[in-house]
């Protein structure tokens, strides 16, 4: 009877070839794996066909999914070579970690040991978190690889197991070697671990012992090199099942679901991550020539994107990095000089190639499957079903989608995402639609990400198809909106996602909701969303008469409340609300009905002549006014110039002058009335008065368009002499008459006699 220990990095290509190669020598009778027991049952699925890496094994709790712990696998992963080799040769394959029904259930008991993290984070030397007097120093006991990596000349530990592992296949020798350097590393660092890792040590111990019982004779026990020296030094069995007595428990569901390239990598913040999860796929398929295969495919991808790169490139590429790494005293070259051989010969030292290098080859974008055959719960079978059917795949990159909606086809699609949406669940983001209509087409983004899964357990809760999940979710939503705006806005997600079961007790809400609120700005800012609502009822098939009679309702209290909303506000809930007035000007006119645009009108025009309304909302009203040709430019250019004169606030002006020009100058380049009283404003306003205006004023023009700032501003700078030149012809002449008629009043008030001479026609 024998224990073999085989301390392997979790992705690590050189540690899978190595251990296939002992496997193959040893023959074992038994193989333990490092993992969550609970998923004994699922490891079946290895090498049979429709489970494709990177996948992980999910662990959750069933009663709350987002309690869950992921064990990500690559191909080049030597657990899974393991498990795939034990199915292949028949050979009994168990998990052997610590039940993660103790460890998430011991997270919940207070002052307990630290819980397991949501990736299962153990690094190639597992190294966890000490506590003691003689603790080592904090940068080791975070690498404890360190030492040895500086002490053979490499900048990190990193680098140095890649060297020294990943790219060697040296069978058992290798994992005695191993067995060898962790043991020392441990002597070390001389301190006592903290109670997790004793209870997962002590728990592996015990499955030898229970395979041991079983008569196995050849045990292969595959664990991170961090734990080879406690399983190789067995303790009594009472004092590892006093470590265990006593831990609490709780129920865990697990399963199989695709993971990504990009999740395994570092910059995803998984702990026992690697660099260049790419680079390592592409060292496990090419196990001979792994440099010259690598610069061969950057130059592939260099020329795909009509970049330069030849044969040529690759040649010196090649001796370049052999150099490099022979002035490093390293047997062969590693990622380091390929890259650094890469940058000077393919990019120039440029940046730009190197980051689509990095992208596309070092992580590369990929996703695994997993085949419907794998138990899970009824809502993910149904979604996954509708993937296939609609032909979605699921991906790890980036896919741009164009839906016409007048296709049934593309409306099923639509329909998936919108529900998807409505779980929390963004597959896909819109994109804005340029040169098609928006109403018959819809332009989506789609990116997987494989936290998905977890949300798609967790919105189980509310049904087990995704209609009713989706339904149901929409329906707990609308009781616990806040507000009308909230509840319109939730209609348009509803109808876009087809939830007709969901529309009724959402009206209702609606309706109960429109007749309490007397809000001037929740009322415009629930109208865009119906409005959208009403646009897209006939393209989805949608009844949307219910809707038409709220609209109704809303559009009327609108009206009423404008005239009274817009006066006696403070500036910043006066600039709040220009948003939504804009907002809902452009709904309203959307429904393109005359009794609804004449009664928007006369509200907008009683605001616009009211002296109490806030200047900011004076002017907009005005420009909406004089945009749709119910008020002629004339009647906007008085309004102008009474707000220019010396009797209003330079502050009021300038507010107006934002209200009624932001967004477009388009007004001011082509009306000269507009511009020349403008223009003499400006020019009127004493220094102090316009500096302090100035930053208002950049603001408002600070709106235009770039064409229209460009044509302001030369037309400012061929601009008239003074003041009075820039205004108008018939504000420059003098109306001798009328100036008369006021002399009698000067004298009275100066105490002395006007001379009507004093005043010249010339």
């Amino acid at each position: 009877m024998s224990v073999h220990l085989f301390g392997i990095r979790h992705h690590g290509p050189g540690c899978a070839r190595s251990l296939l190669d002992a496997l193959e020598a040893l023959q074992p009778d038994c193989i333990l794996v490092e993992g969550p027991p609970e998923a004994d049952a699922l490891l079946a699925h290895v090498g049979a066909p429709g489970l494709h890496p990177p996948c992980a094994l999910l662990v959750y709790a069933p009663a709350a999914p987002q309690r869950a712990v992921f064990y990500p696998f690559a191909e080049y992963s030597p657990e899974w070579q393991a498990i795939r080799y034990a199915n292949a040769h028949g050979v009994p394959v168990r998990l052997c970690d610590l039940p993660q029904s103790h460890r998430l259930a011991v997270a919940d008991v207070p002052d307990a040991a630290p819980a397991a993290a949501p990736v299962d984070n153990d690094d190639k030397a597992e190294a966890s978190t000490e506590t003691g007097a003689e603790a080592a120093p904090p940068a080791l006991r975070a690498d404890p690889l360190a030492w040895l990596a500086e002490a053979a000349g490499f900048s990190d530990s990193e680098t140095w197991w890649d060297h020294l592992v990943e790219q060697r296949s040296d069978g058992l020798d290798l994992f005695d070697a191993i067995a060898e350097m962790m043991t020392v590393v441990r002597e070390q660092i001389g301190t006592q671990e903290d109670i997790l890792e004793q209870r997962r040590e002590a728990y592996m111990r015990n499955m030898i012992r229970a395979a041991e019982k079983e008569g196995r004779q050849r045990i292969a026990v595959v664990c991170g090199a961090w734990h080879v020296p406690a399983l190789a030094r067995m303790p009594t069995a009472k004092s590892d099942n006093e470590l265990l007595k006593g831990l609490p428990k709780e129920k865990l569901a697990a399963t199989w679901t695709p993971w990504s390239y990009g999740r395994l990598a570092f910059a995803s913040g998984y702990g026992a991550g690697v660099a260049a999860p790419g680079w390592y796929q592409h060292v496990w398929d090419r196990r001979e020539q792994a440099s010259l295969h690598w610069l061969t495919d950057v130059a592939t991808l260099l020329r795909k994107h009509d970049l330069d790169a030849s044969p040529a490139h690759i040649i010196e590429a090649s001796r370049l990095a052999d150099t490099l790494a022979a002035l490093r005293d390293r047997p062969r070259a590693g990622l380091d000089e390929l890259m650094e051989a890469i940058r000077a010969v393919f990019c120039y030292d440029s940046e730009l190639p190197l980051q689509l290098i990095r992208r596309e080859l070092l992580v590369k974008d990929r996703l695994g499957e997993v085949p419907p055959t794998v138990p899970t719960l009824p809502l993910i079978q149904d979604v996954q079903a509708q993937q296939k059917r609609l032909r979605m795949a699921v991906r790890a990159d980036t896919l741009d989608i164009d839906l016409d909606l007048r296709q049934p086809a593309h409306l099923e699609k639509s329909v998936l995402l919108h529900r998807l949406a409505m779980l929390g669940i963004a597959w896909g983001s819109r994109q804005v639609v340029r040169g098609k209509s928006g109403t018959f087409h819809e332009l989506w983004r789609l990116a997987w990400e494989p936290e998905f899964a977890i949300r798609l357990i967790e919105a189980s809760v509310w049904g087990s198809t995704l209609e009713d999940a989706a339904t149901a979710r929409a329906i707990s939503r609308g009781a616990a909106a806040p507000d009308l705006a909230a509840l319109t806005g939730l209609m348009e997600e509803v109808l876009l996602a087809d939830l007709r079961a969901a529309v009724a007790p959402l009206m209702v809400r609606i309706q109960d909701a429109s007749a309490l609120t007397a809000d001037l700005g929740f009322l415009l800012a629930a109208l865009p969303p119906l409005v959208n609502v009403l646009r897209y009822g006939s393209v989805r098939g949608t009844d949307t008469a219910a809707l038409a009679t709220v609209v109704d309702g809303l559009v009327a209290r609108a009206c009423v409340a404008l005239p009274f909303g817009m006066r006696g506000l403070a500036d910043e809930a006066a600039s709040g609300l220009l948003a939504q007035l804009i907002a809902g000007d452009g709904a309203i006119r959307l429904l393109q009905n005359d009794e609804y645009n004449a009664a928007w009108f006369a509200a907008l025009e009683a605001a616009a002549r009211s002296e109490a309304t806030h200047p900011l909302l004076a002017g907009r009203a005005v420009r909406i006014l004089t945009e749709q040709g119910h008020w002629p430019m004339g009647e906007a250019s008085r309004h102008l110039l009474l707000l220019c004169s010396r009797a209003v606030a330079p502050l009021a002006a300038a507010q107006w002058l934002e209200g009624f020009l932001q967004g477009s100058g388009t007004l001011l380049v082509h009306n000269d009335e507009l511009w020349h009283a403008i223009h003499g404003w400006v020019l009127s306003l004493p220094p102090a008065t316009f500096t302090e205006l100035l930053p208002l004023l950049r603001r408002t023009f600070g709106s235009f368009a770039a064409p229209e700032r460009r044509q302001l501003a030369e037309r400012a700078s061929a601009g008239a002499a003074g003041a009075l030149a820039a205004l108008p012809a018939a504000m420059q002449e003098i109306d001798l008459g009328r100036a008369r008629r006021v002399l009698p009043i000067v004298a009275t008030i100066f105490g002395g006699a006007a001379a009507p001479e004093a005043i010249h026609g010339e």
